[in-house]
């Protein structure tokens, strides 16, 4: 690797601003870098919002080629990880609505009477790692949630991303990712209640 790369693997958080300028000068070492930072967890949450592998990697793909093209728009201002998982939903949100004409929230929103679901055709990357009954139990019932309850309980705890930066993330008011974390939780509790008794 060249001194770019080795200059963001010595760190394990590189500053925001030397990423946008890296990424505004379209530097191809830098690119790898991140990719091979960020790749795991992209495509982890990915997966789990739209619940279809062969979606998630044609999403996966598509963000990768946006960051390329589009770097330029990074200010350095947030996090990458916001950015990046920012750039991954609105294409998401992108593919539906070729599919059908609404939006993530729509097609997941509970409030909704005719809510669709995306299909869960393939098993999470936490069911994977998961090994021991009780996590599998979890993902089970993470499973069984809409997509909007599966994903603010990714970022938050599967992404370790603070409330305000999943606001950013989602486009959504702080207010509205604390009240789907809530409902979030309280469905899972509920569950695995049920489960138990």
């Amino acid at each position: 690797m060249a001194a770019t790369a080795f200059l963001f693997s010595a760190l394990k958080s590189p500053d925001p601003t030397a990423l946008a300028r890296g990424l505004r000068k379209r530097d191809p070492e830098l690119l790898e870098w991140l990719i091979e930072q960020y790749q795991y967890r992209l495509f982890r949450y990915v997966l789990c919002i739209t619940g279809s592998r062969e979606m998630a990697e044609d999403v996966f793909q598509e963000t990768w080629i946006r960051v390329l093209d589009r770097g330029r728009q990074y200010d350095g201002k947030s996090k990458f990880e916001m950015w990046l998982f920012a750039i991954s939903r609105h294409l998401v949100i992108d593919l539906q609505r070729r599919k059908t004409p609404q939006s993530l929230d729509a097609l997941t929103d509970p409030c909704e009477k005719a809510s669709l679901e995306f299909a869960a055709s393939d098993p999470s990357p936490l069911d994977l790692l998961s090994r021991r009954e009780e996590r599998a139990s979890i993902q089970a019932w993470l499973g069984r949630l809409s997509a909007i309850h599966r994903e603010v309980l990714v970022l938050r705890f599967q992404e370790d991303l603070q409330l305000e930066e999943i606001a950013v993330i989602l486009n959504v008011p702080l207010s509205t990712v604390k009240s789907r974390l809530y409902r979030a939780l309280q469905l899972l509790r509920e569950a695995l209640n049920r489960e138990s008794t």
